[in-house]
């Protein structure tokens, strides 16, 4: 059974103040009483107090001597790392990545991927829990310290009821509860694209930034939003759904089953559509030897034929790059955001589809608008959503979002 943190159920004033405490040196990395007063608008006698109070918690340590260029050096403090860890995990279509990251938010175990059909299935379900459980066995940590599990998948997930709408859907419980009951540790439940945005919020891309749009052009197409440095989620937890716009009429069924919905032309998916059609008509890639060998491929397997610089390959993710950059536009126009992140695996296509969706951007939205929006590439790639799961869970113990 996990440690329990002292302030995750309320607790009062107190401990509401010693969790602003927190989050100011997650933020600064350390810092002094005067410092700590200064911001939270406290008494000195009051921060000593809670300062105190969480040394002897185990949660702050007392760094020494701040570097000053004179007069008395102040004591500096921040978070004890070894106080607490969070577990990330990033399910997705073939794998789910682990990762662990200590209370300071670094990585204190290597990355691990588990290979994993993700299906809406009990037998899923529990290869899940497997995986998961295995991960925590194998930690070279006290796993009574893990705080909590921050998982992220997919769809349409309430992150807070706990339930999911996508996937392991068949429980009348919470998915977090049906997890919890099985591990003993607290879980938390993400949207993958909110995680991966989370994730170049925090320890990516983003410095300055408190407006910003995350696109994950994965299988499927997603969003996660962030609003004056705050993730957006909207009345229960759905924002960011733009793969299931009606966006075109091209009486192509979507997953979702509507038609004409913006993911049919922008996503793994239509890759996959786009690259059977264009074949059947005579059309020559090297991605016909994974379609004939295997009926399938990976997101990557398309990737790397667009770096080797397959001609067809590269109409397609032009193609679907002008039909993105034409609806990123709009959102800009919305949202007027100070950055625009491409992410999700095809990303990794880089200035192949950045430049198709800058070229729509330009023709597509207002010039005064657009001019305040950077359009870049995730720094994180592949290891954004896990990042993001890891930190996310803390932030949400420490009422950071």
């Amino acid at each position: 059974m996990a440690t329990r943190f002292p302030f995750q159920d309320g607790g009062g004033k107190n401990a509401t103040f010693k969790k602003h405490l927190m989050q100011r040196l997650i933020k600064s990395g350390s810092a002094s009483i005067a410092d700590i007063a200064k911001e939270l608008e406290l008494s000195i006698p009051t921060v000593t107090k809670f300062v105190g109070e969480l040394i002897r918690e185990g949660y702050v340590k007392d760094l020494g001597k701040q570097n000053t260029s004179g007069g008395r050096r102040p004591n500096v403090y921040g978070l004890n790392p070894k106080s607490g860890y969070f577990v990330g995990m990033d399910v997705q279509r073939k794998k789910i990545l682990l990762a662990t990251i200590d209370f300071n938010g670094n990585i204190v175990s290597n990355d691990e991927s588990y290979p994993y059909e993700l299906a809406n299935t009990p037998e899923a379900l529990e290869q899940l829990i497997h995986i998961l459980t295995d991960y925590i066995s194998h930690l070279e940590i006290d796993s009574r310290k893990i705080l909590q599990v921050g998982m992220n998948i997919g769809g349409r997930v309430n992150p807070n009821t706990g339930f999911s709408y996508s996937y392991f859907n068949f429980s009348e419980k919470p998915l977090t509860k049906v997890l919890e009951g099985r591990i003993g540790i607290p879980v938390s439940l993400e949207n993958d694209s909110r995680a991966m945005m989370y994730g170049e919020f925090m320890a990516g891309c983003v410095k300055k930034e408190k407006d910003v749009l995350f696109i994950n052009l994965n299988w499927g197409l997603g969003a996660g939003i962030l609003i004056d440095g705050k993730p957006y989620y909207g009345k229960s937890g759905f924002s960011g759904q733009i793969g299931h716009i009606c966006a075109l009429d091209n009486e192509i069924i979507c997953n979702c089953g509507k038609k004409g919905c913006l993911e049919t032309e922008a996503s793994g998916y239509a890759i996959e559509r786009m690259l059977r059609e264009r074949i059947a008509q005579g059309c020559t890639t090297i991605m016909s030897e994974k379609l004939e060998a295997h009926g399938e491929f990976l997101l990557s397997d398309f990737v790397d034929a667009v770096r080797k610089e397959d001609m067809l390959s590269i109409e397609i993710v032009e193609h679907i790059g002008f039909v993105l950059g034409r609806w990123i536009a709009g959102f800009i126009n919305i949202l007027n955001p100070e950055m625009v992140i491409i992410g999700g695996p095809l990303s990794e296509t880089h200035e192949y589809l950045r430049l198709p969706i800058q070229s729509a951007i330009r023709k597509y939205s207002l010039n005064l608008v657009n001019h305040d929006t950077r359009l870049v590439v995730s720094q994180l790639g592949e290891r954004g959503g896990l990042i993001g799961a890891c930190l996310l869970s803390r932030s949400r113990l420490l009422d950071m979002i």
